[in-house]
Order: C-alpha cells, then sequence, then structure tokens
C-alpha cells in the first residue's frame, strides 16, 4: 500500500482533479480572473453544437488523424522491416530515424517554416531546378494542413519504427523455419503469414497511440500556421488554447475540452475494438 500511495496522490492531484475541475467549469460561465461564477447547464454544449469553428477544427482534425496515423505507423513498420533485414548500421539507421521524435517539435517546427518559405526554402528551391512552381505551402488553404500533416508524419515514424523492431526480435525463428519447411519460402509469404498475426498486439498499441498522439497536434499549428490560412489547419486543441487563453472564455474552453476528451475515447475504444479482433496472441 506505503508503495502505490505517493503514485496514487500524484494520479489524483494532477489527473482526476484537474479533470473534474474542467467538466464542472464547462457547465458554468465562469471566466478566467473573474470572481464571479453560475451555474448554467447544457448551454455551453448547445452553443458548442452549433459553432461552425468547432465543426471547421473537429472536421480538419479528422482528415489530420485519418492521414497521420496510418501513415506512421505503416511507414514505421517498413522502415523497421529495412533496418532489420540490412546487415550493417542498424544501430546508426535506429538513430536517424528516431532523432525526430526525441527533438523539440517547437525548434523542429523552426527548420521546417524555413525548408517550406515559398522562396527560399529548400523544397521549392528543388522544386524550381526541375520547372515546377512550387506553392506556399503554408500560406494555401490547399496545402497547409496536408503539410502539417506531413510534418506529423516525419516526427512520428521513428516512435514506431523502434517499438515495430522490438516487436520483430521476438517472432520465434522456429516459427520462420517451419513456414520455409511448409513452402512458405518467399519473403512476402513468410511476413503475411508469420511476421503480421506475430505483431499484431504491437500494431494495435501504435495503432491507438499514434491516433491519440495525432489528436494532440498543437506544437506546429501554433507555431507554422495559427489555424490559418482560413481556418484550413484550425485543430481541436488549438482551439481550446484560443478560446482559454486568447479570447478567455474559460467555461467555453472547458466545454471544447470535455468534447475532445469524449471524441479522444471513443475513437480509442472504437480502433481498440475493432483492431484487436484481428490480433493474435502467443
Amino acid at each position: 500500500m506505503s508503495m502505490v500511495l505517493p503514485a496514487s496522490i500524484l494520479l489524483v492531484c494532477l489527473i482526476i482533479v484537474p479533470l473534474i475541475a474542467v467538466v464542472v467549469i464547462a457547465f458554468t460561465n465562469w471566466q478566467m480572473g473573474s470572481s464571479r461564477i453560475a451555474f448554467v447547464g447544457l448551454s455551453n454544449f448547445i452553443e458548442l453544437l452549433s459553432d461552425r469553428q468547432f465543426q471547421t477544427a473537429l472536421f480538419n482534425t479528422l482528415i489530420y488523424v485519418a492521414t497521420v496515423a496510418p501513415l506512421t505507423v505503416g511507414i514505421g513498420l517498413a522502415v523497421a522491416l529495412l533496418i532489420a533485414g540490412s546487415r550493417i548500421g542498424q544501430n546508426f539507421y535506429r538513430t536517424i530515424y528516431f532523432l525526430p521524435t526525441i527533438a523539440t517539435l517547437a525548434a523542429a517546427a523552426v527548420a521546417w517554416q524555413m525548408l517550406l518559405h515559398p522562396t527560399s526554402g529548400l523544397f521549392n528551391q528543388m522544386l524550381r531546378a526541375i520547372d515546377v512552381s512550387g506553392p506556399n505551402w503554408l500560406k494555401d488553404s490547399n496545402w497547409a494542413l496536408p503539410t502539417l500533416a506531413m510534418i506529423g508524419v516525419w516526427e512520428r515514424i521513428g516512435f514506431n519504427t523502434i517499438f515495430y523492431m522490438a516487436a520483430l526480435r521476438d517472432v520465434p525463428q522456429s516459427l520462420m523455419d517451419a513456414a520455409k519447411i511448409d513452402g512458405a519460402g518467399g519473403s512476402w509469404d513468410r511476413f503475411w503469414l508469420v511476421v503480421w498475426p506475430q505483431l499484431g498486439p504491437m500494431t494495435l498499441f501504435l495503432v491507438i497511440t499514434a491516433g491519440i498522439h495525432a489528436f494532440q497536434a498543437f506544437e506546429t499549428v501554433a507555431i507554422l500556421t495559427q489555424g490559418g490560412p482560413q481556418k484550413s489547419t484550425q485543430l481541436l486543441l488549438y482551439t481550446i488554447y484560443q478560446e482559454g487563453f486568447v479570447f478567455f472564455r474559460t467555461s467555453y474552453a472547458a466545454t471544447v475540452t470535455v468534447a475532445f476528451l469524449l471524441i479522444l475515447l471513443v475513437f480509442s475504444a472504437t480502433q481498440f475494438r475493432y483492431v484487436s479482433r484481428r490480433v493474435h496472441y502467443t
């Protein structure tokens, strides 16, 4: 009991109590700095349902998650297979791919801002070298969200790669040998019949965590686009920040936070229920 008491106290103080406070504030009209507070029932949630900015942020967030989460998992698996199949330099490649994960995303966002500059950025200079006119990546409403998604994929691939490489080491060699004896001589046959089922638990973990991480995108939006242009990169977490710390609508920010947590809970439960049915546990 004494060993779990400190962790339990931290859990209550840092997670449960703030969560209860956010839920309570969502049903009031309290504003940051105000001494007056009144219970307003569901009025904040009713306003939320008709808020076009919230609808736009929700749509953009779902598009972002649907792009980033599958790509990071798929590319992470592909990179892990390539590194595991290489005979030399595995430690070097692991380090290179994991660097974006441990780098400060705020600093990396500044570097991406320089790379994506419409005139002096490396990307557009490379395109001009082949007579292609590159877009203004962060100021064009058609390109801004895909560009942020690309940065999100870049930042997350290393994390998934490291976990997949650990899972690949746990694939029993006896199963691979048995597959060869049974006629699965090709690399694809062995991957599909032996390796992929063994990676099921890790894939379930990475799919859920990748989705949650994508929902929490904030730094790149705050630094690179501030939700623009024309709200094309307005994501839910940035909307919460704006409502709470720019417009000082504390109760409404709490309402958006509650909605965000419910969406995240439904997403995670749905992913777990759907993917877990296809997971093979040894």
